[in-house]
């Protein structure tokens, strides 16, 4: 039986061309964007406007006010400290907008210099990459997988470590959370203080997260979140006691709702009613009452791993604001769909995909603006290809079953014909 049902077996398929094809596409793609990112980080670490134009220089200025003990969000001091480091005149004051309790994070970098602070800085980013991959291949099981490239190139990953941007923290802190939740909640939950660098990215993750603690009574999160935020708010306090009042007159004085995002709650507005700025958070709350109802379904098998990864691209998808580098935080997400599919037609896209991004960038070099204004499609992109590559991958697992569910048939077949010869055989002889 094992003899003729390896006879009968099909041939293996030799490597064809278009295999050969879509891994040298692959390889070309990554390539490409990781020469592309070390060139321009190089660029960005030299003097120049480059340098002087990242977003960094604005955590570089206020890490010098608060060394200081000056207002943080003073916007003449700012501007004086960035023109001084080589902001281009023409371009906006940048602010801070991130919460108080971020600025302990930005405070070591008064007493350094600006050029060793943005090298120092762009490597701590490249280490959250870095880890945050790593722990993510090990947590699919795939810690040896050339297809973890994928995310170390990734289009949004390029921008953010050219600006200096907090969304790799905020990267790192997702992914730190979805290691520990089962076996280190309370370090888990503190983990989260990385996430609420950026809260406007994880609202819908965040409203999920709530009910799934308090139905599964994994109250040591939340201790563990509310400890992180109170204590670098004392640290922030220390630092500067009026840092909250400064930031709400900040707030105010930005008047951020008349800046350009490319995201869907800010062209909803603009098609819909230019001047209600609540317009803009409607699909963030539509999108909290779907990721509720999500949850609910699944409250009985919920698992971080699998299911958070679709909060993740929703909340992007719809949040009230996010600039492209904020994107990082779906790589979990789009890692998981990498590691289950097996279509590298799947692998070709997303590679594909990541390089029109990094194709943005340096388009934006010779028309500035032109990356917000060619890339609004991406959030829906990630999130198509992620539900793609998953019923792929579904596709492609029950189909062995099948195959494996008719070769048990035929076998039982065989061995109940086989008996009937043998029974008619031993009649006749019987006769």
């Amino acid at each position: 039986m094992t003899a003729t049902s390896e006879q009968g077996a099909p041939p293996k398929r030799p490597r064809t061309i278009f295999r050969a094809v879509a891994e040298f596409l692959i390889v070309a793609f990554c390539g490409v964007a990781l020469a592309g990112t070390v060139e321009v980080l190089l660029l960005a670490h030299l003097p120049g406007p480059l340098s002087g134009g990242r977003d960094f220089v604005t955590f570089w200025s206020i890490g010098q006010q608060l060394v200081h003990h000056a207002n943080p969000y003073d916007g003449e001091a700012i501007t004086r400290i960035e023109r001084a480091a080589g902001f281009p005149p023409l371009n906006k004051l940048f602010f801070m907008r991130n919460p108080p309790w971020s600025l302990p994070l930005v405070y070591p970098l008064g007493f350094l210099g600006f050029r060793v602070a943005s090298v120092l800085w762009t490597l701590l980013l490249l280490a959250c990459l870095a880890a945050s991959v790593y722990m993510l291949s090990v947590l699919y099981s795939r810690p040896k997988s050339i297809r973890s490239v994928l995310g170390y190139t990734f289009g949004p990953v390029l921008i953010c470590l050219i600006n200096g941007q907090l969304s790799l923290f905020a990267l790192l802190g997702l992914v730190l959370f979805l290691r520990l939740h089962r076996t280190r909640p309370f370090l888990a939950g503190a983990s989260l203080w990385l996430c609420v660098l950026k809260p406007h990215l994880f609202v819908a993750f965040g409203v999920v997260l709530l009910a799934w603690i308090f139905v599964s009574r994994s109250y040591r999160i939340l201790a563990g979140a509310v400890s992180a935020i109170a204590a670098t708010s004392a640290i922030t306090f220390l630092l500067d006691p009026m840092a909250w009042t400064q930031y709400s007159e900040m707030v105010r004085a930005d008047q951020m709702q008349r800046d350009y995002m490319p995201c869907l709650s800010f062209y909803l507005r603009h098609w819909l009613s230019p001047q209600t700025i609540w317009v803009q958070y409607l699909p963030i709350a539509l999108a909290c009452v779907w990721a509720l109802g999500y949850y609910w379904l699944r409250r009985d098998q919920w698992d971080w791993m699998k299911h958070g990864g679709p909060l993740m691209l929703v909340s992007i998808l719809a949040a009230p604001y996010v600039w492209l580098y904020d994107h990082v935080v779906v790589i979990p997400a789009l890692l998981r769909g990498v590691y289950l599919t097996r279509s590298r037609n799947m692998l070709i896209v997303l590679a594909f995909l990541s390089a029109l991004v990094e194709c943005a960038l340096f388009g934006n070099a010779v028309k500035p603006g032109a990356l917000y204004l060619w890339t609004p499609w991406t959030a829906p992109a990630w999130l198509a290809w992620y539900l793609v590559a998953c019923a792929s991958a579904d596709r492609q697992q029950v189909a062995p079953a099948l195959d494996s569910r008719n070769d048990i048939a035929g076998t039982l077949k065989d061995r109940d014909e086989a008996k009937d010869d043998r029974t008619l055989r031993d009649c006749s002889q019987a006769g």
